[in-house]
């Protein structure tokens, strides 16, 4: 070794001592950002890129939207997508589930449909003279339920518990669901005949609400090239399973791991308490929708491959976390306001922790 390579090492560690005795020194720091514990990511950010490359297969564009449902999948959250008809919404939940070796359900709620045709119904059993309970579609890890608001508030009733509490009550008797269970519901905004408003209790069970727009005109251009070549045909065959349950439920532990420093955390208090006293807004959002955006800043920061939240990925997720769980005042939705325009206003008020 010659006197510059001893310098150097000599001059590495001198650096490396002094770090580790300023982490020591500072009381405040938590033990999960010590260089010693970092949390492994890669492996996580590796699966997400791989979902993302089977569903780019089929699916042109809609970025955010595949982010947000990857979030919401790490987070064990629910989510609502409203988007006008033809721009795979149904398309793309389908394609995701189909990356995740886990079951897969499809509901297509109607005026006629019942809480039994969703949660399932006593048989008889003529062998055992018993009744026997015949699980529904809602007994699956994931569940698409199409254009969710065409079912009146008595089979929604029947979402509450399985939505909240991963469990379904028949006749007293408590069945869990298996995990993961995470529900994708549809809706269009634009048809109002035959539809019927989510109970805000509903809605707050979900943990985003995605609302997916048109694609650009260069994507557009790209879909019915695919299209085409494709021969008018979706090769569905084509997209790979990915992940497992096993796998979700790791990943989704490291995700709880990602810390949060309290200044993040009084900034997420103050985003969701400055809905419940806005002049614009009747309603806020509840205890749960601060819980929701802490969950889902955590998993967007591990996609980013980080193990800490940043202000960033708070402003990331805010709005599809608060969007439906706040109600404007009558006068500014007549002023065509919308609640993505005063979270917006909230975030641009509300000073960013340094």
């Amino acid at each position: 070794m010659d006197l510059n390579d001893q310098f150097n090492d000599e001059n590495q560690e001198e650096q490396l001592s002094n770090q580790s005795s300023s982490f020591e020194s500072n009381n405040d720091t938590p033990s999960s950002l010590q260089f010693g514990s970092r949390i492994d990511l890669q492996e996580l950010q590796m699966g997400v890129a791989e979902i993302k490359r089977e569903l780019g297969k089929i699916i042109i564009g809609q970025q955010e939207f595949i982010d947000l449902l990857i979030i919401a999948i790490l987070s064990d959250g629910h989510v609502l997508i409203e988007g006008v008809p033809g721009i795979a919404k149904t398309l793309t939940a389908k394609l995701l589930a189909r990356t995740i070796n886990i079951d897969f359900s499809r509901i297509q709620f109607t005026p006629d449909l019942m809480p039994s045709d969703v949660l399932g119904t006593s048989i008889y059993n003529f062998q055992s003279s018993e009744f026997e309970f015949k699980q529904g579609p809602i007994f699956s890890n994931i569940v698409l339920i199409d254009e969710i608001n065409r079912a009146p508030a008595k089979t929604q009733s029947a979402l509450f518990e399985v939505m909240e509490e991963r469990q379904v009550t028949f006749d007293g008797t408590r069945y869990k669901m298996s995990l993961p269970f995470i529900v994708l519901a549809t809706q269009n905004p634009i048809e109002q005949e035959g539809t019927y408003r989510l109970p805000e209790a509903q809605l707050d069970r979900f943990l985003f609400k995605i609302s997916v727009g048109y694609p650009t005109q260069a994507e557009e251009v790209t879909i019915i090239e695919r299209f085409h070549r494709s021969k008018s045909k979706h090769d569905f065959d084509s997209i790979n399973k990915i992940l497992t349950a096993e796998k979700i439920d790791f990943f989704r532990s490291k995700v709880n791991d990602v810390h949060i420093d309290r200044n993040l955390i009084e900034y997420i208090a103050a985003i969701v308490h400055t809905t419940r006293n806005h002049r614009d807004l009747y309603l806020g959002a509840s205890p749960r929708a601060s819980l929701a955006i802490m969950t889902s800043s955590k998993a967007h920061a591990a996609i980013s491959g980080r193990d800490f939240i940043t202000p960033e990925d708070i402003k990331k997720v805010a709005i599809p976390v608060l969007r439906h769980r706040i109600i404007l005042n009558p006068e500014k939705e007549m002023e065509g306001k919308n609640t993505d325009d005063i979270v917006q206003s909230i975030l641009a008020e509300i000073e960013v922790p340094r």
